[in-house]
């Protein structure tokens, strides 16, 4: 399930005997847009189905949103084998059928597929688009993995990156430096993560050059490139950067958010929660506002038409607040994370004015839901489980 705001449309991929369809409703009514004709994705890797006795889920196509040039499209992508059969090996790809986000028909067919050659166990496909281009990236469970390409999905053109640590030329002149990612990929160029700090698009910047004021070049015994990039949501980077000095004091981390094509800084802050190395798993995912004023990860939280961050991180006597979605008016949703609950404790869910510069944190009354997404041509949109287990997708206007 996706949601394109700026079309006011949620679409579902739906099984069915002759393969798949994409399912587009209107986001205030609930009323059918279009519905695709059958999609054939390709034959499914070995060991896609999953293993119930070890928990490993399956591997299923999907449906995803994207915003390329100010066009929305709807896009679905499966992971599987191109022309396998008796006679045959086949190829494994990522396969991606392009549609109008805006369509209108009983029996839509994609703008165009595109396959995207890839090699990767089941689980170990990725597929998103934060920095204005499809970014496929293959051969790891990690939040990055190994091997990327970049697809504009106006053109079809596919630019595969399956060696990332050649990319960036400070790596050369790095010590240790290895386990560089493509994180991004944007109209100028992939942005590329060094594991051992340091970001940037090659040929066009790199973060040393674009570093807040007051923080080192270089940071560690080693004397590594400071600054990590998080992640990547709306075209802007959210980075993390030690303030301890060569030597890595434990001062709290200034946290920073960039613009992805030329890496302008737009706002920073110190913030007491954790930077991670670039290709290890995230604690929360990077989220924005529709209209991108506000940027967020957990409780890293930015307003950038006012310049200025709120730190939610929790100081010992408040508990952190982690963000979970924001309305283009500031008002955010979240859950307080509280280390003394057990597993089976309901999460309190908190909201906040961001606007504000304390956020002005609010505990809602218990059992209220929160919407997983904001703004869907004036809904917020709610994800729950039916009495049968079976997850309903609900979308309710604002108020």
């Amino acid at each position: 399930m996706t949601a394109a705001p700026r079309s006011g449309v949620v679409a579902m991929m739906q099984a069915a005997p002759n393969g798949y369809t994409v399912e587009a409703r209107a986001a205030d009514t609930g009323k059918p847009r279009w519905f695709s004709a059958p999609w054939h994705p390709p034959t499914p890797v070995e060991g896609a189905q999953g293993d119930t006795e070890s928990g490993r889920a399956g591997e299923i196509p999907d449906v995803l949103a994207i915003e390329q040039d100010g066009r929305e499209y709807v896009l679905a992508y499966a992971h599987g084998m191109r022309g396998k059969d008796s006679l045959h090996e086949g190829a494994e790809v990522v396969r991606l059928a392009v549609y109008a986000a805006d369509a209108s028909d009983t029996s839509v067919k994609p703008l165009r597929e595109i396959d995207v050659p890839v090699s990767a166990e089941p689980g170990e496909v990725w597929v998103g688009s934060t920095g204005g281009r499809i970014l496929v990236a293959w051969g790891s469970d990690e939040a990055f993995p190994d091997s990327a390409a970049a697809v504009d999905v106006a053109t079809g053109k596919v630019d595969a990156y399956e060696k990332p640590n050649g990319m960036l030329p400070q790596c050369a002149t790095t010590v240790a430096c290895a386990s560089s990612r493509v994180m991004a990929a944007t109209a100028d160029g992939p942005l590329v993560g060094m594991g051992t700090g340091g970001f940037g698009i090659p040929g066009r910047w790199f973060s040393d050059a674009v570093r807040p004021g007051g923080v080192e070049a270089k940071t560690g015994i080693i004397g590594s490139w400071n600054g990590h990039a998080y992640g990547v949501a709306g075209g802007h980077v959210l980075a993390g950067w030690s303030t301890g000095g060569t030597f890595g004091a434990p001062n709290a981390p200034l946290w920073s958010v960039h613009d992805a094509r030329t890496g302008r800084i737009k706002a920073s802050m110190t913030c007491a929660h954790p930077v991670t190395d670039s290709n290890r798993a995230r604690d929360y995912p990077v989220i924005t506002s529709p209209d991108g004023r506000f940027l967020a990860a957990g409780p890293v939280v930015f307003d950038l038409k006012r310049g200025k961050g709120i730190c939610l991180e929790g100081d010992g006597d408040r508990k952190t607040i982690a963000l979970a979605s924001i309305r283009d008016d500031g008002t955010a949703y979240g859950a307080v994370q509280d280390k003394s609950a057990t597993d089976d404790t309901e999460p309190v869910a908190a909201q906040l004015n961001l606007t504000t510069d304390t956020g002005e944190p609010k505990v809602l009354d218990a059992g209220m839901t929160v919407p997983y997404l904001t703004g869907v041509n004036g809904s917020g949109l709610f994800l729950g489980h039916d009495d049968d287990g079976k997850v309903r997708v609900s979308l309710r206007r604002e108020r």
